[in-house]
């Protein structure tokens, strides 16, 4: 059976990804997404990016962003390449 949906084929490696939710987060939210940029972009969204250790945190990670009470707009898988 292949597994198509899952983006890292090497369990030892992070897999990156982009998060955007509506509205800017201020500087004391850094701690709470330690490990991931937080970039604040022009049109007010904010955009986290960065590893993810397995899908369980992942999970972790939006539940961290529900609890923001803010807008998730995207999750996208991001090529650590590039």
């Amino acid at each position: 059976m292949s597994n198509k949906l899952t983006p890292n084929t090497n369990p030892s490696e992070s897999m990156v990804y982009e998060i955007r939710i509506k509205g800017h987060l201020g500087p004391e939210w850094k701690d709470w997404f330690e490990g991931f940029a937080i970039t604040l972009e022009d049109n007010g969204d904010t955009l986290l990016a960065g590893p993810v250790a397995d899908q369980a945190a992942l999970y972790g990670l939006l539940r961290r962003v529900r609890d923001l009470g803010m807008p998730l707009l995207s999750v996208i898988y991001a090529d650590p390449g590039r």
